[in-house]
């Protein structure tokens, strides 16, 4: 396929919820991949509608390193570091009453979320026809992973009003 038309089938997918990816960076890394060998122009029927509609197929070099890169230990080892810890851990710094504002948009938006990947594990099941998918088990683990969030806001409301300031603040510098 094309550019053009991975990016579509990206956007079919809903793939940009899982990967950041943008339009243009599918271009270039389409045009890297096909300088680094791992992508050759192939043959169509229609002639290139310019430099973004040229057909690539991936080359034995191009599966050869994707295999390669696919047993790298990395992927099963790095934590993700989501923004939203990054705000609690600065939220003793907020004003009065911002706290449990932004909980309650954290939790609206994570409701509208869970909606969502909900109605597209249901849309990727009637695609695939069965629940051995890989679209299926990361959409299983995001809706699992928003609903655990969910019940550990309501655990963030239960204790808010506990909250204090470290006890022994000078135990790290020891």
């Amino acid at each position: 396929m094309h550019g053009y038309q991975a990016n579509l089938e990206l956007e079919r997918r809903e793939v940009r919820d899982w990967a950041g990816i943008s339009r243009p960076q599918v271009y270039y890394s389409l045009e890297k991949l096909e300088r680094l060998g791992f992508l050759r122009g192939a043959r169509d029927k229609e002639p290139a509608a310019g430099p973004e509609r040229t057909v690539l197929a991936v080359t034995a070099t191009g599966r050869s390193a994707l295999s390669d890169s696919l047993e790298r230990e990395d992927w099963t080892t790095q934590r993700e570091r989501p923004p939203f810890l990054t705000w609690i851990a600065l939220s003793w710094l907020a004003r009065p009453g911002v706290f449990a504002k932004q909980i309650q948009r954290r939790r609206e938006f994570l409701k509208s979320e869970l909606a969502r990947e909900e109605d597209v594990l249901h849309s990727v099941m009637r695609e695939v026809g069965h629940s051995y998918h890989e679209a299926v088990w990361m959409l299983k683990l995001t809706i699992k992973q928003f609903k655990a969030e969910l019940e550990w806001l309501d655990d963030l409301e239960r204790e808010l009003s506990h909250r204090a300031e470290a006890r022994n603040p000078d135990y790290a510098r020891q």
